[in-house]
């Protein structure tokens, strides 16, 4: 069996499976190096290099101490679980557990791509529950507070699909991730900003997520992201509020009446939707 690169060169995968789990750290190192280059490659390479058997080996590289091993054995997991007939044979590989390992313990590269691992294989909703019973969310959320750049983008993206599930929001919620999106929402470069509101929106729907949201006095900042954010920022603003100003009526704002009409007639389907709810709330309120 054989995968082929952009030269056209021909690569034997049964060689490069015999390196991964040689005792030599150069050979793994390499194997699992020219793996990743292939799997980035082409979807006929993802299926060929795990109907080769490369996937139980690469996860036992995920504790590899060698770091450099450990990073191209995560990003090739990672370009691999880009085809969905992988994904089932990473989960049943018990590869969560190692991702998480590296999520903890490895280099930055190696951090966020576990991250955008866990993200890609969450997209199926039975493994968001396994990937969060595994204890990745207070992992993610440390990502979230201490990344570089893109671990935060990579973190922010796999709690806002794991938070699609109900059970999940709360953990999140617990794992203290509300302050870090306040700070990321009033940051002045705004860099996180789009993915900060997305993930409050969601997590605004559970009793712990308006707790934790409105304990922080969001309501000026959203209020204001209302008026002058993004058609996308405006609509998650907007929910957020609709959810807070279900229970307390405190958190209404006669100053976004304005910005909340002309979102009822400019703003995105769901953003429209979302102006009518909270317009009726103040409404009532009145």
């Amino acid at each position: 069996m054989v995968a082929s690169d952009r030269s056209s060169e021909f690569i034997e995968l049964d060689v490069l499976l015999s390196k991964l789990s040689s005792q030599d750290i150069e050979d793994r190192q390499y194997a699992a190096g020219k793996l990743r280059h292939l799997a980035r490659q082409n979807g006929q390479n993802r299926l060929l290099i795990a109907e080769a058997g490369s996937i139980p080996l690469l996860v036992e590289l995920l504790y590899a101490t060698d770091l450099r091993t450990q990073e191209h054995a995560v990003i090739t997991l990672l370009n691999l679980s880009i085809c969905e007939e992988n994904k089932e044979c990473i989960m049943a590989s018990e590869a969560v557990p190692g991702i998480l390992h590296v999520l903890k313990n490895g280099s930055m590269e190696a951090r966020e791509n576990a991250a955008a691992t866990f993200f890609s294989l969450s997209v199926v909703d039975d493994y968001k529950v396994a990937i969060s019973a595994s204890g990745a969310i207070p992992a993610l959320v440390t990502l979230l507070c201490k990344g570089s750049q893109r671990g935060k983008a990579d973190a922010a993206t796999a709690l806002f699909n794991l938070c699609l599930y109900q059970v999940n929001k709360g953990r999140t919620v617990r794992a203290g991730v509300v302050p870090k999106l306040m700070e990321l929402l009033t940051e002045p470069r705004q860099e996180m900003m789009d993915e900060a509101l997305a993930i409050m929106a969601v997590l605004a729907s559970h009793p712990d997520g308006k707790a934790a949201i409105g304990s922080l006095n969001a309501s000026p900042t959203l209020v204001d992201l209302v008026s002058r954010g993004s058609p996308r920022n405006k609509e998650n603003a907007t929910a957020v509020l609709v959810h807070l100003c279900s229970v307390d009526p405190h958190y209404l704002s006669l100053g976004v009446i304005n910005p909340l009409l002309d979102q009822v007639e400019n703003g995105t389907e769901r953003g429209m939707q979302k102006a009518a709810q909270l317009l009726e709330l103040i409404g009532k309120s009145a």
